[in-house]
């Protein structure tokens, strides 16, 4: 027990130094991108550095299988450099019996991973769309979907348009029940519009069987003073693809709230499909990690005097990046409904572990 809480200490600190390292070097690079992104003078250094902050986190959680493959080779080339694996087959240890310890540590770093840090990373994200687009243009647009319909509020020079409606196509251009309701500059309401539909076309939305309150001074009873119309059409620069980009990608929610997003979305008449992949795909990350944790130790698990040291070190990070690759492969195959949700999130996974397996029972215990 001793020896296997030695081997989870070493590979935990080198999991959370290699997580520093590339912490700071991101936070920099990140920085110059940020600088450069926006106009001279938009943003200083405090500002670049508030933007790298928020961005940096989601690109940590993206990297984190291959943190752990770093994570794995350093410490079985370490432990091979001191002679602490000779040690520990001759006191009858085998290869397998070794790895229980890295594997079970990263099994909970992946399960910390999903639980705290997705939250923080889904936080950090949402918060860095908000500020980048009030940088660029001083103004949000802001979707979401409830058990009530879908919301989306539309900013402009002449306040806030709040639109509200309980359902609508998967392409986001048709809204039925749908509710406008605007906002002056000073934050009070303007006028108020209720539609059977409204369809988006180019630069305005056109309504049928509408009916449009005022509220102003000047009208003091609106029911009195509301127009009915068959057809209505309202200026509008949104476009399909704003709406549709408006949701939040899947790695912007936090994991304990995506199931009822998901609940809504699909209420609301759009696919749901890729928050879908991107929820099994979460639940597989400690699987994941587990199978980086196998496959970069069945390279490395050798000791030096055998040679091709670096060999295997550089098999052991190509192939961690291959099994990264093709995870990101099945989720795309996933989301555009070529294979089902469950193979494209836990077949990447359990395919690295059962061939790292296949190479430790050949080169270690064969």
């Amino acid at each position: 027990m001793t020896l296997h809480f030695y081997f989870a200490r070493k590979f935990t600190l080198l999991v959370f130094g290699l997580f520093g390292i590339f912490a700071a070097i991101l936070v920099l690079f990140d920085m110059v991108d940020q600088i450069r992104r926006f106009e001279i003078g938009s943003i200083g250094f405090r500002e670049a550095l508030h933007l790298s902050a928020l961005k940096v986190p989601a690109d940590l959680y993206t990297i984190l299988p291959l943190v752990v493959v770093l994570a794995t080779v350093a410490l079985f080339l370490g432990l091979a450099r001191t002679s602490e694996l000779v040690i520990t087959r001759a006191s009858g240890r085998s290869a397998l019996r070794a790895l229980v310890a890295p594997v079970m540590a990263a099994l909970v770093l992946g399960g910390i991973a999903v639980a705290i840090m997705n939250p923080i990373v889904a936080a950090t994200s949402k918060q860095y769309r908000l500020v980048t687009d009030r940088y660029k243009t001083g103004e949000t647009s802001v979707l979401s979907v409830s058990s009530e319909g879908l919301w989306l509020r539309e900013g402009s020079d002449e306040g806030q348009i709040l639109i509200r409606a309980a359902r609508t196509n998967p392409e986001g251009t048709r809204f039925f029940d749908v509710t406008f309701l605007a906002f002056g500059q000073d934050g009070q309401p303007a006028w108020r519009i209720e539609a059977a539909e409204a369809v988006l076309g180019v630069g305005s939305w056109e309504m049928r069987e509408a009916k449009r309150w005022s509220f102003d001074a000047e009208t003091p009873n609106p029911e009195l003073a509301a127009i009915e119309q068959p057809l209505l059409s309202l200026p509008s620069d949104l476009t399909s693809q704003r709406i549709r980009d408006g949701f939040a990608r899947p790695s912007a929610i936090a994991i304990w709230d995506l199931p009822e997003f998901i609940a809504g979305l699909e209420r609301a008449g759009f696919s749901a499909r890729p928050h879908r992949v991107w929820l099994q795909m979460e639940l597989a990350q400690p699987l994941l990690l587990a199978a980086m944790v196998l496959l970069a130790a069945g390279f490395t698990m050798r000791h030096t005097r055998f040679g091709r040291t670096g060999l295997m070190a550089m098999l052991a990070l190509g192939l961690g990046l291959g099994l990264f690759f093709l995870r990101n492969f099945a989720q795309v195959l996933g989301e555009t409904g070529q294979i089902p949700i469950a193979l494209a999130a836990w077949s990447p996974p359990v395919a690295g572990i059962l061939f790292s397996l296949g190479v430790l029972l050949h080169l270690e215990d064969g």
